[in-house]
């Protein structure tokens, strides 16, 4: 009972964060405008097709999370993996990071595997897609730093805004606060059960990466990684030829874009609601993109991603217990 209250007030806490942030994001935002522009002035085929390069790279998500599951002597069914990796994009618009889980649950359940050992390949899985963002991050910090420096140059209550954030005694003093009561309490975060659950993580990635040494087609693998996040990538950038106002942009401002709002989906919110959104606006602006029109553009590229979600996740959720039913 205990649990159930305190998922439930989990829920509540992060559904209320997102909200917020939401509000926070288009509270100022013309109702009448944004209806107005997206029943008149949306071409919604590249919306069709950003879906189909989104399903796209969830088909290559399954087949490379079975390529990583095969040294492990078993070989699930390519149905049942694809329908636990949308059942796990669906949990995680419930609960954020209970995907993971979710998802190893049911392909342990339907295909009698090992959870601790497919939990193993999902760790190594989610260190890839970081070390994928990363280079990317890195793309668009060489690729577009003159851009971001003319935007403060041209935006001066910005750079000032930042300035007095990294700048601010109280910001230095937190940062030195914390490194000497990181140093001082070693031991004890040593013996912390903090600790012991980072170890845990850090023994299931070996496990993991004993797993991508035993497999057979590594370089699928590598190719499995590349492909999915360029569908990623071009399931928003495509959505900027949905609006005339977004149509111009280069591929290298959809990547930026692309980029700051993926680190907006990392924030603890159901589906990243609020912090995608604003990650978006922003990101747009600095290509001189109206605020009110980066609120459209992100509104339309973010529901129409949930939609499908939504809609994928829930008929795997039915699906998998009549695909299964002779199995069971």
């Amino acid at each position: 009972m205990k649990q159930k209250i305190v998922k439930t007030l989990k829920f509540l806490a992060f559904l209320a964060l997102g909200v917020l942030l939401f509000w926070l994001v288009y509270k100022d935002q013309d109702v009448d405008r944004l209806k107005s522009v997206l029943k008149n002035d949306v071409n919604y085929w590249w919306v069709w097709l950003s879906l189909f390069f989104g399903l796209l790279s969830h088909i290559s998500r399954t087949m490379r999370w079975n390529l990583m599951i095969e040294p492990l002597g078993k070989k699930p069914r390519l149905l049942n993996t694809f329908l636990a990796v949308m059942v796990g994009y669906l949990m995680n618009l419930v609960f954020p990071r209970m995907g993971e889980i979710s998802r190893c649950g049911v392909l342990a359940r339907y295909e009698k595997m090992s959870f601790t050992q497919l939990i193993g390949t999902v760790v190594v899985e989610r260190i890839i897609d970081v070390i994928m963002l990363l280079i990317l991050t890195f793309i668009v910090i060489v690729g577009q730093f003159g851009q971001v420096i003319q935007f403060l140059e041209n935006n001066p209550d910005v750079k000032e805004k930042l300035n007095s954030v990294a700048l601010s005694p109280w910001a230095v003093l937190s940062v030195i606060s914390v490194i000497i009561v990181l140093y001082l309490m070693r031991n004890k975060l040593l013996r912390s059960s903090l600790f012991e659950k980072v170890r845990g993580i850090l023994i299931k990635f070996a496990e993991g990466v004993k797993s991508i040494k035993a497999m057979k087609n590594k370089w699928a693998f590598i190719a499995h990684s590349v492909f999915i996040w360029g569908m990623y990538y071009l399931m928003l950038y495509v959505v900027f030829f949905s609006f005339d106002f977004t149509s111009h942009l280069s591929m290298i401002a959809g990547l930026t874009t692309f980029v700051l709002g993926s680190y907006g989906m990392v924030a603890p919110v159901q589906g990243g609601i609020g912090a995608w959104h604003f990650m978006v606006v922003q990101a747009l602006m600095v290509y001189g993109i109206d605020k009110a029109d980066g609120m459209v553009f992100a509104l339309l590229a973010h529901t129409s991603m949930t939609a499908m979600m939504i809609i994928v996740g829930l008929l795997s959720l039915l699906a998998l217990p009549f695909i299964n039913r002779t199995k069971e």
